[in-house]
């Protein structure tokens, strides 16, 4: 009656991805151990082992979290027609999705070995294939196909490209999209160019 409601279980398991992403951060993936993850938490192993059996089990879950957006705007572009209006919104729910899991796309840039290891590399190469095939139309010439794949890249080279250079980070994102929407837009013929 009087007593405090207990944390969810959830507060638990989002408390050890927030830790876990931030020692892989600092000292690397391989170079974390679940001890330190426990020990960082102030919990007991056995408590860490009860929401996450691997540190892989661990990223796993960071990365389906964060990267959901993404696979959601697949689904969402593979409904849509095929406009330049389309495209350019997917390039713009994509450069959001970044954003909002700056801290996971960091740490997979950085440990792109790694991650190429762990079963998140192929999820994440089939994701990357998915949204270029969603820009690209099937007829494209290799040149369009480049510059589809090229839109796509900037808004992800952009993020850890730009962030050493002095700037508001919306604005270094809006210039990445429109370079996007620049080599985007080339693809359509003059008439569909807005």
């Amino acid at each position: 009656m009087g007593s405090t409601p207990q944390p969810r279980r959830g507060n638990t398991r989002q408390r050890i991805q927030d830790v876990a992403l931030e020692l892989f951060a600092e000292q690397g993936y391989e170079k974390t151990s679940l001890r330190e993850i426990s020990e960082r938490l102030d919990v007991t192993k056995a408590a860490l082992y009860y929401h996450f059996k691997t540190k892989e089990d661990i990223l796993v879950s960071i990365f389906d979290d964060l990267s959901r957006p993404i696979e959601e705007l697949i689904e969402w572009g593979r409904n849509q027609p095929r406009t330049l209006e389309t495209k350019k919104e997917i390039l713009r729910r994509y450069s959001a999705a970044l954003a909002a899991a700056a801290p996971l796309f960091r740490f997979m840039q950085e440990n792109q070995a790694t991650v190429r290891d762990l079963s998140i590399g192929k999820t994440m190469k089939d994701r990357a294939l998915g949204l270029i095939d969603l820009i690209n139309e099937p007829d494209a010439s290799l040149t369009d196909q480049v510059r589809c794949f090229t839109a796509l890249f900037s808004i992800h080279a952009g993020m850890f490209a730009l962030k050493d250079i002095e700037g508001d980070p919306e604005e270094k994102r809006g210039a990445t999209l429109e370079v996007a929407f620049d080599l985007i837009t080339r693809t359509h013929g003059p008439e569909s160019a807005e």
